[in-house]
């Protein structure tokens, strides 16, 4: 048995991954803004759920989350960093208050869920961290300016965190999704107000985007649960087979761009 943290635990990944982990027998304690959005989770799996309400841009809220999950359950194993959403628009149509809202859930959120959850499992010697990335945290898109900001920050610093808690018995894994079918870029999600000169832009990015089918988000269930049962985790993992040519192709320009560069670069 193993005790989980999910936020986001209402909709999407979060509320797959909870409802998977519960029906082989975990526990999981449950988090979203609304937690009565949780009461089918509570009605199926009884006092295996601990359904809690956070806000995690609410750093307080967080480490008094995670200490109430910590002392229901006794211990913590798996905590997920789920929550996040989409700011869909141009750079320069991005509005300081959203530039801060998207960076204060998709980046400090999980700083401040993973603070508070460390001295726990510093503690026990054990546990593994997952966060949940995207293919945006590797690879960059018009009109995500700022979500790409802020998963390429959140894998930053969960590649120094891995390298940081290793030693003590601590696991971290960057979880990088492809396009599936969650509300993702539906109710979740923010849009600029937009500029005119940007519409070609945006155009193909809808064109592009209808032509792609998005996958079943169920399917990721399993290997989510195989991935925290592995002895020894990989600190990335992608989901779904989509991401792996347009990351090779991105990693390779970028090292046929330095490399191309190099003359001009070693002169400094």
């Amino acid at each position: 048995m193993k005790t989980w943290f999910i936020t986001g635990a209402s909709r999407g990944f979060g509320r797959i991954w909870a409802a998977a982990a519960l029906a082989r027998g975990d526990r999981v304690a449950a988090t979203a803004r609304r937690p009565e959005s949780l009461q089918h989770l509570v009605d199926a799996y009884g006092d295996s759920v601990l359904p809690l309400r956070l806000d995690i841009t609410d750093r307080a809220a967080a480490t008094a989350a995670v200490r109430r999950a910590a002392e229901a359950f006794g211990r913590l194993d798996v905590v997920v960093n789920n929550a996040g959403y989409g700011l869909f628009g141009m750079v320069e149509e991005t509005t300081e208050a959203q530039a801060r809202a998207q960076l204060d859930t998709n980046l400090l959120g999980p700083l401040w869920v993973t603070q508070a959850a460390l001295p726990f499992l510093r503690a026990q010697q054990s546990g593994h961290i997952v966060q949940v990335s995207s293919l945006g945290g590797l690879a960059a898109f018009p009109t995500l300016g700022l979500y790409n900001a802020s998963k390429w920050a959140l894998e930053g610093m969960s590649e120094a965190l891995a390298q940081e808690v290793g030693p003590l018995g601590i696991h971290v894994t960057i979880v990088e999704p492809g396009p599936y079918g969650t509300d993702w870029s539906g109710a979740s999600a923010v849009r600029t107000e937009p500029i005119a000169a940007y519409e070609p832009i945006r155009e193909a990015r809808r064109a592009g985007a209808t032509a792609r089918a998005p996958q079943d988000p169920q399917a990721t269930a399993e290997v989510i649960l195989e991935l925290v049962d592995t002895e020894e985790p990989p600190l990335r993992l992608f989901l779904g087979a989509y991401p792996y040519p347009v990351v090779e192709a991105a990693y390779q320009q970028r090292l046929d761009t330095w490399n191309a560069w190099r003359p001009l670069a070693t002169r400094a």
